[in-house]
Order: structure tokens, then sequence, then C-alpha cells
């Protein structure tokens, strides 16, 4: 008798462990089977949300072009301008002819010594030290190729020098020198320097870009710091109360316009390289699909004969 109890005992038992190995089982395919439907649906929601971040560019792309059909001036009262929100994305493009190009600290193989200081007084305005301002301009001239005597090359000729390659050629003058630095895109790049933190990139971004030429700057799109450095003699205070006057709607029709309105008689022309067109807009943006966020960062190129080409693109989650 005692020998059926124990039998009946150990069955019992067994078919609880069974029980539970099943049920354990079927817990940990479950719990497989939920991470596989959330991974799922996580892969849905991203290539959705790239979806709206295409959606979203291809939208800033015809603004800028239908704004270039209409008018020849690129103005902030104009529809590129104003905040996007369209089928779940959301983002704003920003003129990038209105802030200070670094690209142009250096043009044509040369160090223009007017761009490095039109960039120190810009610097100062906004309260970056002199000393950064210069490791950044060296930063920024050491990613291209230049010439370090342009007035040698220049007075050089071809006809009466003979270049062995040696550094001492008479012709090696005419040779501009390698980059030593590493190509910028953004203004993000400049972290390498030294003393460049989140604070100083947070007091640069807004008036700072890196356009992969060199560019004029935008007199109806630009902030009073950059104007005021860009135009040498032209105070803050002066800059601001331009920009006052353009945003209540009196834009510069063109270059001449903008000149005459300095009130700077004894201003060389030449030293002015503000125009009232724009060709490079920056686009940031944010897909949201349910709890997901997407976001975007992208460079446009704003042509004559057809609609702005992506030169380059980030996509972030």
């Amino acid at each position: 008798m005692n020998n059926q109890s124990n039998q009946q005992g150990m069955a019992i038992i067994s078919a609880l462990l069974i029980a539970a190995v099943v049920a354990v089982i079927a817990a940990g395919m479950l719990t497989r089977q939920s991470v596989s439907t959330r991974a799922l649906e996580a892969d849905q929601q991203r290539v959705q949300g790239r979806w709206l971040l295409h959606g979203g560019l291809e939208i800033s792309r015809q603004l800028l072009w239908d704004a270039r059909q209409r008018d020849p001036l690129t103005r902030l009262d104009q529809p590129w301008a104003q905040r996007l929100n369209a089928q779940g994305f959301e983002g704003r493009l920003e003129d990038e002819q209105g802030k200070f190009n670094l690209r142009n600290l250096v043009a044509n193989e040369r160090v223009d010594e007017a761009q490095v200081q039109a960039f120190q007084r810009l610097c100062a305005l906004i309260g970056i030290s002199a000393g950064l301002s210069q490791r950044i301009s060296q930063r920024v001239i050491g990613s291209y190729p230049y010439l370090l005597n342009p007035q040698i090359a220049e007075n050089t000729t071809s006809k009466n020098a003979f270049d062995s390659g040696r550094a001492t050629s008479p012709n090696a003058s005419r040779k501009p020198q390698n980059p030593k630095l590493p190509m910028l895109r953004s203004v993000d790049d400049l972290r390498s320097v030294e003393g460049v933190n989140e604070a100083v990139i947070g007091k640069l971004a807004p008036y700072l870009t890196v356009i992969p030429a060199t560019t004029w700057l935008n007199g109806n799109t630009a902030t009073a710091p950059v104007l005021a450095a860009y135009v040498p003699g032209l105070s803050l205070e002066r800059a601001q109360a331009l920009i006052n006057e353009r945003d209540a709607g009196r834009w510069f029709i063109n270059r001449g316009d903008f000149v005459n309105r300095l009130r700077m008689p004894n201003l060389e022309l030449t030293s002015v390289k503000v125009g009232i067109t724009s060709d490079w807009f920056r686009l940031r943006g944010e897909a949201r699909r349910d709890q997901r966020r997407v976001s975007l960062d992208a460079l446009l190129h704003r042509s004559e004969d057809r609609l702005p080409q992506v030169i380059w693109s980030r996509v972030g989650v």
C-alpha cells in the first residue's frame, strides 16, 4: 500500500515538474516572440520615419526651387523660411549664406586676410577670446591647400623658373601646401580645437557655417553680429538698426542698395562682400511616428536650372 502511494506521489511530482518545464519553455517562447514583435515594430517605425524624412526633404527642395522661380532675391519673408509641419515631419530651413562661412578664410589657394580679420571681429562680438579665434582660424586654414608666399608666387614666371621638385626650387613657391588636417564639414568638427567645448559650440553655431565653396554673405538674411563683422567699421548698433529696418519690410533689392544704406562714404566697395541672394541652405528636421523620433540634418545647394541638390545628410535616432 505504501509502495502504491509512493508511486502515485512520484507520478504527481513528475507531472508537476513536466508542467513547470513546459511553462518555462512556453514563457521563453512568448518572451522571444514579444521581443521579435517589438523589434519588427521598431524596424517598421524606423522605415516609416525615414520615409517621412524623405518627404520633408522633398518638400524643402520644392520650396527653395519655387522661391527662386518667383523672386531672384533670398529673403526671410519667403515660404521656405517658415517652419515646416507636414505629414509627420517638423523642421526648418536655414540660409547658410546668412552666416559666416569658414571656407572663406582660404580662397584661390590663398589665405584671405580680410576674412580672417572679419572672423576675429565676429568672435569678439559674440564673446569668443582672441586666442581661441586664432586657434580656430589655424584649424580651418590647415584643412585647405594654400600658398605660403602668394606674392612671390605671383612674381615668379614659369619661363625663368625651373622646378626641381625640391622645396628650394624657384618654382616651389607656386605650389600650394597640402592640407595637414581633415577638412571640416560642419561647425561641430571644431571640437578638436583646444578650448572648444559645448558652450563654445553653442555660441558659434548661430553665426558660423562650413560651406564647401567660397560664398558671399546675404544681407537679407544675415544677423547683426555677422553683418558688423563683415563690413569694416560698421558698429553692432548700426548693423542691428539696418536689420530692424530690413525685417520690417525694406529688404535690400541689390548690392548697391545695401551699400548706400550703410551711409559709409569712405568705405571701399571692394571690401564689402555682401549680396542679396543665396545658394546654400541647411535643413534640420524631425520625423515622428508614435513614440519614435528620427532626426535629419542636411546641406542643400540651389542652382538656377534644377531642384536643389543634397550635398550631405545625417540621419539620427
